[in-house]
């Protein structure tokens, strides 16, 4: 008889949780409401705005917000806080938190050549929000985790979702599916029409991004194949959409010169402002430090630090900002912490700069490491570095971990402190000309082959006179 009421609560409250998706108009089981997708996503969007920049023109941020807005009043869930962003950053990217906060990178801009391409791309990220895919996954991880028992449904896990389940920024690496992803151009396709755009924009910008990924990527957020999983015959399926779709396509809008003019001047491709290496060393002239490396190790620059890892992969350096008045609160902080066995500390000073400087050994829930952590004060800021490695390699590492550390300084080199990022610069043709005659009138910084991507046309393609071609210098 007990057991009889527990499978009656199961039945009532998986019934209690199923609802219609706004978009599909199919129901499904969602242990995530809109108020808790909404503050996943305003998590998610505070920690991507506290770890990456805007754009800082501003006009380029409203010309964007102004074409989203215009396909949110032609899509279903119109009450959510919609917002966008335009992230200064180089990747090829646009992503989607739940709730209806979505960025879109300068990468991808000064890849696409019309309104409508970015249309299709906004309509796509849009579509992840209206469809609910990320409630869907996270529902579907839940109960392949806890399975329908009652005590999962009614668990504090599932009740306080939204303020554990995103992880805030942990979202942006969350992948969608083929069929989530197949229905997110669906939706992208049925509202960029419902706003007169030419839906052959989005096969566009499907094959830009499978020719843009070969040619590598760059930027701290990941490249769209790595959010987005990219199907086999999304051009196809669009090709067949557009095919079957009662309007015509070929008197639908584009808008390519008015999308264009926004991208001149725009910056292409990694900014040097933010940071970059030069072989082993890594250099920012913003903030005029610099700091090297151990040859040979693979670095990267993300948003909050950035990091070396051997070439074995068994030992890694990473350079952060820290919080305290001092290094010597932030050693004595650190050195603290439950689980950490202090060694020999020094305050001596690095390169006139303060410091305080403590080896230690760690105990993790992957085991020990050993390594040595360094905090340095530099124009008002502090700096940790933290290297360590498993116990068994310290004394192989412990000279290449005393050598950066060593290393951090104030940048005063006038090349790196005046190095300046490629930028997009619009060329209107006087005539026709191929691609080829193009770039050896006005030379780019990149290869015809990369050229031809960014402007949308195959390599061997001849322009017509008047108009605007992207030149990168």
């Amino acid at each position: 008889m007990r057991i009889a009421h527990l499978a009656s609560a199961v039945v009532v409250l998986l019934l209690a949780a199923c609802a219609v998706n706004p978009a599909t108009g199919h129901k499904e089981l969602s242990l995530v409401s809109e108020a808790q997708e909404v503050e996943m996503g305003r998590q998610g969007a505070t920690e991507t705005l506290r770890a990456l920049q805007l754009i800082p023109d501003s006009s380029v941020q409203q010309y964007v917000r102004s074409v989203a807005m215009n396909l949110v009043g032609v899509a279903e869930r119109p009450n959510l806080p919609w917002n966008f962003f335009v992230l200064d950053d180089a990747a090829v990217n646009a992503f989607a938190y739940p709730g209806g906060f979505i960025f879109i990178t300068r990468g991808i801009l000064t890849h696409m050549n019309s309104e409508a391409e970015l249309a299709g791309v906004l309509g796509h990220e849009i579509g992840h929000v209206t469809a609910r895919h990320t409630a869907s996954q996270i529902t579907k991880s839940q109960m392949a985790q806890a399975g329908l028992a009652v005590g999962s449904i009614i668990s504090p896990t599932i009740r306080d979702l939204a303020g554990t389940a995103s992880q805030g920024l942990g979202l942006l690496f969350l992948k969608f599916g083929r069929d989530a992803e197949y229905q997110a151009d669906e939706l992208g396709f049925r509202y960029m029409t419902k706003r007169s755009y030419d839906p052959r924009a989005m096969s566009s910008m499907f094959t830009m991004l499978q020719r843009q990924s070969g040619m590598g990527g760059g930027g701290r957020l990941p490249e769209w194949q790595s959010t987005h999983p990219d199907p086999e015959n999304r051009v196809m399926r669009n090709d067949t959409r557009v095919a079957s779709f009662a309007g015509r396509p070929d008197t639908m809008k584009l808008d390519r010169d008015r999308f264009i003019r926004t991208l001149d001047g725009m910056v292409f491709g990694e900014d040097p402002r933010q940071g970059y290496f030069a072989e082993n060393a890594f250099l920012h002239p913003e903030l005029r430090f610099r700091i090297a490396f151990p040859p040979g190790w693979r670095g990267q620059n993300q948003p909050a630090s950035v990091s070396a890892i051997s070439p074995n992969q068994d030992a890694i350096i990473g350079l952060s900002l820290a919080e305290a008045t001092s290094p010597a609160e932030a050693l004595r902080t650190f050195l603290g912490q439950q689980g950490i066995q202090p060694g020999g500390t020094s305050m001596n000073a690095v390169n006139g700069l303060a410091a305080a400087t403590g080896e230690f050994t760690a105990q993790t829930q992957q085991g020990n490491i050993q390594g040595a952590v360094q905090y340095v004060q530099y124009e008002r800021r502090l700096y940790q570095i933290l290297a360590y490695t498993i116990p068994e390699k310290i004394q192989q590492y412990a000279p290449a971990f005393r050598q950066v550390l060593g290393s951090f300084a104030q940048l005063t080199d006038p090349a790196a402190l005046n190095r300046q990022p490629m930028r997009l610069k619009l060329v209107r043709l006087p005539r026709d000309m191929t691609l080829d005659a193009f770039n050896r009138a006005n030379p780019s910084a990149i290869p015809l082959a990369y050229l031809a991507v960014i402007n949308g046309v195959e390599p061997a393609a001849m322009l017509k006179a008047g108009s605007w071609v992207k030149q990168v210098k």
